[in-house]
This record gives structure tokens, sequence and C-alpha cells, in this order.
């Protein structure tokens, strides 16, 4: 976890087409996101649904994003099995889920999971033309973090930043099955 931890800290890389620490205090933190991806909402739902195929492994517990799982209703788990059944770490829960929408997360991320935290993570996704839909992501963090939010607001956004690019390349690539 500790490798996790500093990778979350340091990693670098190039931002989607809006990425934006919008606030940021001691003990909070306003992330957004936000990308047009050039697939239909379905397909990016789809793929939105399957972390396993976006989800950078540099950003598990298990090094292996095969080893993520996202349930498709309210109270669901965003979730990572360890290999060889030898436990378990739940990322988020799902409050709210309208497909193909609108899915709503309540979890601390990554090493957030060790503070004293609440964090609601949205994906909200709306078509735009007819073969395009625009991915939103917002992250608000709230409560004590040792390291102070504010320190920390710029890797978490850095993080999403990468997974939502992640995201946007997994779903505009063919659909899972097709060649």
């Amino acid at each position: 976890m500790k490798r996790f931890a500093m990778m979350v800290l340091m990693l670098p890389f190039a931002a989607p087409a809006q990425a934006e620490v919008v606030s940021a205090t001691p003990t909070t933190m306003d992330i957004h996101q936000a990308v047009t991806i050039d697939a239909p909402i379905q397909q990016v739902w789809d793929t939105l649904r399957s972390p396993q195929r976006w989800w950078s492994k540099e950003h598990t517990y298990s090094d292996d994003a095969a080893n993520l799982y996202l349930d498709g209703q309210a109270t669901g788990c965003f979730c990572e099995r360890f290999p060889d059944r030898k436990g378990s770490v739940e990322h988020a829960r799902i409050v709210y889920i309208q497909a193909p929408r609108m899915i709503r997360l309540s979890g601390a991320l990554g090493p957030l999971q060790a503070e004293a935290v609440i964090g609601t993570l949205t994906f909200k996704l709306d078509q735009e033309g007819s073969n395009a839909t625009r991915l939103t992501l917002e992250y608000l963090v709230s409560g004590y973090v040792r390291a102070g939010a504010d320190t920390l607001a710029p890797k978490v956004d850095q993080v999403l930043a990468l997974q939502v690019a992640n995201l946007k390349t997994a779903a505009e690539a063919s659909p899972p099955g097709e060649k």
C-alpha cells in the first residue's frame, strides 16, 4: 500500500481536455474533470462500468486492474479482489446510478482511505451529437487529512485525470468482443 500511495503522489502525465482543482483547503478538495469521448453514450457507459478495462494498474492494491469490478446497483461496490482469495478492498460504494447517464459513488480513494474523510465521486455522461459523449467527473472530499487536503488535491487531480484519459481511450477503442 505504501507503493500505491507514493505512486498516487508522484505520477506525472498529460491531463484530459479540462482538469481542475476547483478549490482546496486543509480539510476539503473539489476536483473536476471533463472530456469529450468519440463514442456513443452507451459504449462509454459500458466502458465506465468495467473499470478493469481502464483503471490504471498502478493505482490498484493488487497491481492488476483485472481484479477490479463495479456492481451495477445502489449499495454496489467498486471493489478489488486480491489474488488467491487473500483479501479485498472497497474503493467506493454506489449511492446513485441511472444508466447510461450518471453514477455516484461514496468513498475515499487510494491513500485517502487511511484518512478520516468522506469522498463523493460522480461520473456524468451527456450525449454530444450523434456519436460523442461528454464525460464529467467531480470528486468532493471533506474531513481530516493529516497532510492537508490542499496539499494532496493536485496529486489526486492528476491521478483522476489519468483515469479519465484511460477511460476515453478504452471507450473509443472497439467495444469488448469486437475486432
